[in-house]
């Protein structure tokens, strides 16, 4: 079987349906928005921020993640971060995006809920013009009180019709999917998709799985992988058409281990898992380059790399419609290699 070159790669119609708009702050534009909005950070020039962004698990990761957000200010500083990461991966021809947002890293310091949407959504708006669609997922930190999501989850209903879906991210560590079960029960039950962030190798990992599936009752899975653990679960997934969206990269700063392996047997399994690249300013690595480190670390064919693109636009959020058109796209450009 042939193996997908990165050129390859790099071309074909993609949906990313994991990526943090916070996690694309890139160096330049952390110090450009530090300058504009009078704000003193230690760094001074772009390699002293580049330094900055040094971590080596989840825990060191979330210390240098949360801080670098203080610099986003206005609501322009908000659609300025989505579109610097619309164009960029208009250049990994990203056809179509489910993006998350996490507003209580925001009004914790000050933002408005309205400041910070209105300037992500306006870049939603904006990225058609650039051949991408795009959608807002709203994610609560598990880290906070189940309290605060119901807050946030309120100071969210006047934009409701203009969000896709809920997810939950940040430190697993003591923070399992039950803490929220009552808030999500509440976004199910008012007609929103739902995911949550199982991360690689938290302690609980299986269990915490489980609940998503079984109590909870998500749409999909963010990570995942650790699934591989039980087969009753990955039947369940397969039976079910629920995704993982899985970040090899991330993945290995984090661990030390892409978790290609257990991609790859996932795959194979039926399992519609997906590659995405979680927080690319951080991990410098968009979503092409995480297909083509992952292919090339656990010797993918070009046909795993085209199923794992097809699986991302058959579990994305959106209709039937819209699906066959994106994969109509992806058969296109496979006829003319």
């Amino acid at each position: 079987m042939t193996h997908a070159t990165k050129e390859f790669i790099y071309g074909l119609p993609k949906a990313e349906l994991h990526l943090h708009l916070e996690g694309t702050l890139e160096p330049d534009l952390k110090l450009k928005l530090a300058q504009k909005n009078n704000i003193e950070i230690a760094a001074k020039t772009i390699e002293d921020v580049e330094a900055t962004y040094k971590f080596n698990d989840l825990t060191s990761f979330l210390a240098v993640y949360y801080p670098g957000m203080e610099v986003l200010r206005t609501q322009e500083d908000f659609y300025d971060l989505a579109m610097a990461y619309f164009r960029k991966v208009k250049e990994h021809n990203v056809r179509y995006v489910e993006v998350f947002f996490d507003p209580q890293a925001h009004t914790t310091r000050g933002v408005s809920f309205e400041t910070l949407f209105e300037g992500y959504y306006q870049a939603t708006q904006d990225a058609k013009t650039l051949g991408i669609e795009a959608h807002l997922i709203m994610c609560f930190l598990r880290d906070l009180s189940e309290e605060s999501a119901f807050e946030h989850y309120e100071m969210a209903q006047p934009f409701k019709d203009r969000i896709l879906g809920i997810g939950l991210d940040s430190d697993e560590r003591d923070n399992p999917p039950l803490k929220f079960q009552r808030v999500f029960k509440k976004a199910k039950d008012d007609g929103f998709k739902i995911t949550m962030h199982c991360d690689i190798d938290q302690i609980g990992s299986i269990q915490n799985i489980r609940d998503a599936l079984h109590v909870i009752g998500v749409d999909r899975i963010d990570h995942g992988t650790n699934i591989v653990e039980d087969p009753e679960l990955v039947a369940y997934v397969i039976e079910k058409g629920i995704g993982l969206t899985s970040c090899p990269v991330s993945n290995g700063f984090v661990t030390d281990d892409m978790k290609g392996e257990e991609l790859k047997a996932l795959l194979h399994q039926g399992v519609k898992i997906t590659v995405n690249s979680d927080d690319p300013a951080y991990f410098q690595s968009y979503v092409s380059d995480d297909l083509y480190a992952v292919a090339q670390k656990v010797s993918l064919t070009k046909t795993d790399v085209v199923t794992l693109v097809k699986n991302a636009f058959e579990i994305a959020w959106t209709s039937p419609e819209n699906k066959m058109r994106y994969l109509q796209e992806v058969d296109a450009y496979l006829a003319q290699q």
